[in-house]
């Protein structure tokens, strides 16, 4: 029923794939919601699908109670809007902006007014909103398919979820422009959810994994691919360097990357595979038979844990006080986890 809360007894412990209990059944399949307002930040008015809605404590105006605003996107129109609520109960707009692209996921953090939007075209849009929500002021953009957006306000890090399978964490606060990848999803990623007291990322994917990141470790930034016409280990040439080719009287090979250092070598210079957690590989990837003697075993120590939720997860909600995660998917069904033992 509408607000029944589980007894305790219905949580069963977490393990390697822990258990959860299913809360009630959609009567269709679950759609993402917006990111929710942050601990302690303000009251919750209202959401769904392409809305976010909150009460402000600090924002008043005089004669009247405390402002209360929304935040909408209508996706196919590019249109973002923030509607404030008069003395009548009605919402009447007060922001209107269309974007270049339509609006695919959205996050905003009330304390510091900063709202993130995610687009269609890879793009991610940062703004400003001003004290009286009548103004947005474009900030930064950054490019990326773009699924799930979450920001952390203490550490001021944007994370981004992306259609091709990875997390990206933008350091926004350190104005060091270093963007970590986090690799440990088979499909795209859903939908994010960060706890602060911890420093740990939950993010879930259509794969129906749902992952927790150890983000109290000093990560490191994947090297960009370098270009050559021949193997920067052995000098062998790939196929498209037929000068090469023909001097040296060799069949050209293909190209491949190290991930560890991103130089170009053929396949025989990259038989080994490796994982590298601190540079965001948890799976095994490519890396060169050098890099792979120099990675030691206490760099191949996972920063991650997995889990199967087993089912695609749209949408996920974390409450940091219960340690109670809150997922719903496309197969109709709300869960709700207990995470204590895996996030704490």
């Amino acid at each position: 029923m509408p607000g029944h809360v589980p007894p305790r007894s219905a949580f069963l412990p977490a393990g390697g794939c822990f258990p959860a209990s299913p809360w009630r059944a959609l009567p269709r399949p679950a759609s993402a919601p917006l990111a929710g307002t942050p601990e302690g930040a303000g009251h919750v008015a209202s959401a769904f699908p392409g809305v976010f809605a909150a009460r402000s404590r600090d924002s008043k105006r005089a004669g009247t109670e405390p402002l209360t605003w929304k935040v909408t996107s209508r996706g196919a129109r590019r249109t973002v809007r923030v509607w404030l609520k008069r003395d009548s109960g009605q919402y009447w707009p007060s922001i209107y902006y269309v974007m270049p692209s339509p609006c695919s996921c959205m996050s905003f953090n009330p304390e510091t007014r900063r709202l993130s939007i995610g687009l269609d075209n890879g793009t991610i849009s940062e703004f400003i909103l001003s004290e009286d929500y009548n103004k947005m002021t474009p900030v930064k953009n950054y490019q990326g398919g773009v699924t799930a957006l979450c920001w952390d306000p203490v550490q001021r890090v944007l994370f981004s979820g992306s259609s091709d399978h990875s997390v990206i964490m933008w350091d926004i606060g350190g104005r060091k422009g270093t963007a970590i990848e986090l690799q440990g999803h088979n499909d795209k990623v859903q939908a994010l959810s960060y706890a602060q007291h911890t420093r740990q990322l939950i993010s879930c994917g259509g794969d129906g994994g749902i992952v927790v990141w150890n983000m109290d470790v000093e990560r490191q930034e994947t090297p960009e691919w370098l270009d050559s016409d021949s193997c920067q280990k052995c000098d062998q040439p790939f196929f498209w360097n037929f000068k090469q080719m023909w001097d040296s009287k060799k069949i050209g090979l293909r190209q491949h990357h190290c991930r560890k250092c991103g130089k170009a070598v053929c396949g025989k210079c990259s038989s080994k595979r490796s994982s590298i957690p601190l540079m965001g590989f948890e799976f095994e990837v490519r890396v060169c038979d050098s890099c792979h003697e120099a990675i030691t075993d206490e760099e191949r120590a996972p920063t991650a844990t997995f889990h199967d939720s087993k089912h695609n997860i749209v949408h996920v909600h974390f409450d940091a006080t219960r340690g109670w995660l809150l997922t719903s998917g496309t197969d109709k069904v709300i869960k709700l986890w207990d995470m204590t033992p895996v996030v704490s």
